[in-house]
């Protein structure tokens, strides 16, 4: 199980984003859903490794967050509310955000599995960094992309001409997303694939 903390950064000097976050996040599949715990924390519960995957690059990439995410056992069964839930990953998940308030990437991943959770992190932390780099137009570019069009369909779409819409992308390195998403998903699933016995899972 995945357990995600996601605490605002800089909130003293920012506008409360919290909400917004929810509003966006409130159709993500989840065992639980984002919830605000304290202040500008929130926190949510997953079983899908691929779903943890984009949910951890697009918040880190934002800019506005740090991403801890917990992989473990949780307390069965889960309680309605994401905020009452206990076991071990909840707070690998606390122990992350903490990390990931120091990092320049600002995703840590802590779990049962110390090896595969580092490898994770590594490979998080390299994606998001990947995409916090995008310029405006190289990430509308990808955007479209991700829509399932073709380049020339895209560049259609966006008034530019195929030529443009090729530089754009290779200018966001749009070809690293697929196997990137692929590779940090298994990872997470190998850090998640160590169980416990006796009332979790």
């Amino acid at each position: 199980m995945f357990v995600l903390t996601v605490d605002q950064r800089a909130s003293r000097r920012d506008i409360d984003r919290v909400d917004g976050l929810l509003d966006v996040m409130s159709d993500a599949d989840l065992v639980r859903p984002f919830e605000r715990t304290a202040g500008d924390e929130v926190q949510a519960v997953a079983d899908d490794a691929a779903v943890v995957a984009r949910l951890a690059v697009t918040l880190t990439a934002d800019g506005h967050w740090s991403v801890g995410i917990g992989v473990g056992p949780v307390a069965l069964p889960l309680p309605s509310s994401t905020r009452a839930g206990r076991g071990p990953a909840f707070e690998y998940a606390r122990e992350a955000v903490d990390s990931a308030k120091t990092q320049r990437v600002p995703l840590s991943i802590r779990g049962t599995d110390d090896t595969w959770s580092r490898h994770a992190q590594t490979a998080g932390r390299l994606l998001a960094d990947v995409v916090a780099a995008r310029s405006e137009p190289g990430a509308e570019a990808v955007r479209v992309m991700h829509t399932g069009v073709t380049q020339a369909d895209g560049a259609a779409r966006l008034g530019i001409t195929p030529q443009a819409m090729s530089q754009r992308l290779r200018s966001a390195r749009w070809d690293m997303d697929e196997d990137a998403h692929i590779l940090l998903t298994e990872l997470l699933r190998r850090a998640d694939m160590t169980d416990s016995s006796g009332g979790t899972a």
